[in-house]
């Protein structure tokens, strides 16, 4: 095996390098095109060797299946084992500064033990084209002529860069001591696009989310940005390493050009709403989501042909003519590596089964965008008036103007159907409405959820209905799978609980709305009228094999019908889309910590409020007790007095005489047996009692 050493295997660069390199055959950048065709690249090379790569990572936890070892970067000992090991170095500064110092460190060591080198080892120094940032044109008079390699001795850093470029002078200094023992080579990059993205990643994540209805452009847009796919970047670094160029400073670029303000717009129509702002320059550096070093990337202007790349290599590009060219398949891609997939949701049911209830919940769990009737009427009109508004303005071009009068033409037309309608319009114009909307980037990008349309099966075959095609080539799919919801759920209930339901309902819910009893026997009547048993809305899902999940609304007892949302939950699973930001994360901390306090002080309240009542009963029972007791020991002592007297009138009659005359007896004579005494005298003197 031959061994290529990259460091921060977890990066964005590096995973590009990590997969171009790894298990690649020996010479493969050195065949000739048809030979690699023929041969196949498990021929690998001329010794059957292939390319393993080990690095190290800039997170511990990250997981780099294809990596063959994971080296310490704590420890320069083991780092420096390891790199003596490896054919090839490849070290990557070109989006961070803190590596710098590292790269640095261990080209120097490598050139100092050199002479120890069975074999040439390989250092490729990743570096930006902000070294370059401030280099002056060739010729003033044309500065349309663009930089190549040949020019890389004239270049100037960009201040925030000098680290970069004293980085590069070392790397390329070193590597002309002895090319035979260690070749050197520095890798100008273009700022980076594709696989997720990074510098631009700040553009496409505005567009995708749709809070910004206009992208802003740093100043006024017309610097020129040298660019480059990072899988091309990395096809780059393995040609180097496989096949060593003469050409010891390369600069990696497309052959694009393209300014800032093509770039921003580019991904604005790709993903949003095709519109952008500029804003100042000052206001560009404190937009939250660009670091300094990406904001410098952003607004630097050079025009730079890499002539080494068509020269000595032989590429296979992802993305040659640039980022505006490819911008579809930049758009599936990043889609794809951020794991950002549209949930779509229909829910359907009769009136008042709860479907408005479950879908809001639904939209602000997964950050979808919740679709109803008046909303999409609304939205729809408000539209086509300011489209309508623009046909007297003297602004506009020839294109728009058209567009204006189509849109005041249509006014009209929407105006004569709702008075042939009776105040609605017509199945045709809200079918149009309704595709719109879910036509619209917000919903393709994040998602929505259906709320309670289509209505019938026509409805639901104008709406999701295949597109026409403008040839007969290949099979025509039976939907609009871009409009098509992924889950179709059915709210089920009978009408008696359906009446109960509203019934109960608060008058305040009730006032001006169709919730009440006449409203919702009309609207049930409609309901089950169009939804026969063998003709509804459901069975044109069933013959697409997009089968509808049922959930019987009487069985949710839960508040705010939370069992049913998160049944529907189980079955969509994790959401698709972005986290929280880390301001929704303070937010949402401080929320949570502010309701624990609230709640605790409640519960404490609560249990203060307990104990003072609990309190105030065992005191109240205690006093009740002794009163109670006072009571009872007040009526016995009075029984006893009642019971006592006829005894002491007995006693005092027939008893006391006779014993206090035997115990004066007693005292007088004092016999030696005192008791004895008493008891012959009692027994003497006893009177008879008649």
């Amino acid at each position: 095996m031959a061994r290529v050493f990259v460091n921060r295997l977890d990066d964005y660069i590096s995973k590009s390098i990590l997969k171009a390199v790894s298990d690649k055959a020996v010479g493969t950048a050195r065949k000739d095109e048809e030979e690699e065709e023929e041969e196949g690249a498990e021929a690998g090379g001329a010794d059957g060797a292939k390319y393993e790569v080990i690095g190290t990572l800039r997170d511990e936890k990250s997981h780099v299946p294809l990596a063959k070892e994971i080296v310490p970067s704590d420890s320069k000992t083991q780092l420096m084992e390891a790199l003596l090991t490896c054919d090839a170095i490849v070290y990557n500064i070109s989006d961070t500064a803190t590596e710098v110092e590292e790269a640095m460190w261990a080209i120097q060591e490598l050139h100092e033990k050199m002479s120890s080198f069975a074999t040439v080892k390989v250092f490729v120094c990743v570096s930006t084209v902000l070294t370059w940032a401030k280099t002056k044109p060739l010729n003033p008079d044309e500065p349309d002529v663009p930089f190549t390699e040949e020019d890389y001795r004239r270049r100037r850093t960009h201040p925030n860069f000098k680290e970069h470029i004293t980085a590069e002078k070392e790397v390329i200094k070193l590597g002309k001591t002895d090319k035979s023992k260690l070749q050197t080579y520095v890798v100008a990059s273009g700022l980076q696009y594709g696989a997720g993205e990074d510098i631009f990643h700040y553009f496409f994540k505005s567009a995708w989310m749709g809070r910004e209805k206009e992208l802003p452009v740093f100043g006024d847009g017309q610097n020129v940005v040298p660019t480059i796919h990072v899988d091309d970047l990395a096809s780059i670094i393995f040609n180097v390493i496989d096949s060593k160029p003469k050409t010891k400073y390369i600069l990696a670029v497309d052959e694009s050009n393209n300014t800032l303000e093509d770039l921003v717009r580019s991904v604005s129509k790709g993903l949003s709403t095709g519109r952008i702002s500029h804003v100042s320059k000052e206001d560009g550096l404190i937009v939250d989501g660009l670091t300094q070093m990406q904001y410098d990337e952003l607004m630097v202007s050079l025009l730079m042909e890499g002539t080494c790349i068509k020269e000595e290599m032989k590429m296979t590009w992802v993305a040659e003519s640039g980022l505006i060219e490819n911008m579809p398949s930049i758009i599936v891609q990043y889609k794809e590596e951020r794991g950002l997939l549209p949930i779509k949701i229909c829910i359907l049911g009769p009136p008042a089964v709860g479907k408005t209830t479950v879908a809001s919940q639904l939209c602000k769990h997964y950050k979808l965008h919740h679709v109803k009737m008046a909303d999409v009427i609304k939205e729809a009109l408000e539209l086509i008036e300011r489209r309508a508004a623009r046909s007297d303005s003297n602004d506009v071009n020839e294109d728009d103007d058209e567009a204006a009068q189509e849109a005041k033409d249509y006014l009209e037309v929407l105006k004569d159907d709702l008075e042939e309608n009776k105040g609605r319009y017509s199945t045709q114009h809200i079918i149009k409405f309704f595709k719109d909307k879910l036509q619209s980037m917000p919903c393709q990008n994040q998602g929505f959820v259906l709320d309670g349309f289509p209505k019938t099966e026509e409805e639901a075959r104008e709406l999701f209905g295949p597109e026409e095609k403008d040839d007969d080539d290949g099979e025509q799919d039976p939907y609009n799978k871009a409009l098509m919801p992924e889950l179709v759920v059915s709210l089920d209930a009978d009408n008696a609980f359906l009446k109960e339901r509203v019934i109960n309902l608060p008058q305040s819910q009730v006032a001006g709305t169709h919730n009440n009893e006449e409203g919702l026997l009309r609207r049930l009547k409609s309901f089950r009228e169009q939804n026969e048993e063998d003709v509804t809305v459901l069975n044109y899902f069933d013959e697409l094999e997009i089968h509808p999940l049922h959930i019987r609304v009487s069985d949710d007892t839960s508040e705010n019908m939370s069992k049913t949302v998160e049944d529907i939950k189980k079955v969509i699973k994790e959401p698709r889309n972005y986290g929280l930001t880390p301001e929704e994360k303070e937010i949402l901390e401080k929320k949570e910590r502010e309701e624990k306090i609230l709640r605790e002080a409640k519960e404490r309240e609560e249990k203060d409020k307990q104990e003072t009542i609990e309190r105030e009963l065992r005191a109240k029972r205690e006093q009740e007790w002794s009163e109670r007791l006072a009571q009872v020991q007040k009526e016995e002592q009075e029984m006893l007095e009642t019971h006592s007297i006829p005894l002491r009138n007995y006693l005092m009659r027939h008893v006391m005489p006779t014993l206090t005359e035997g115990l004066i007896e007693v005292c007088k004579v004092r016999p030696d047996d005192p008791v004895d005494y008493l008891s012959e005298y009692l027994f003497k003197s006893n009177p008879q009692i008649d």
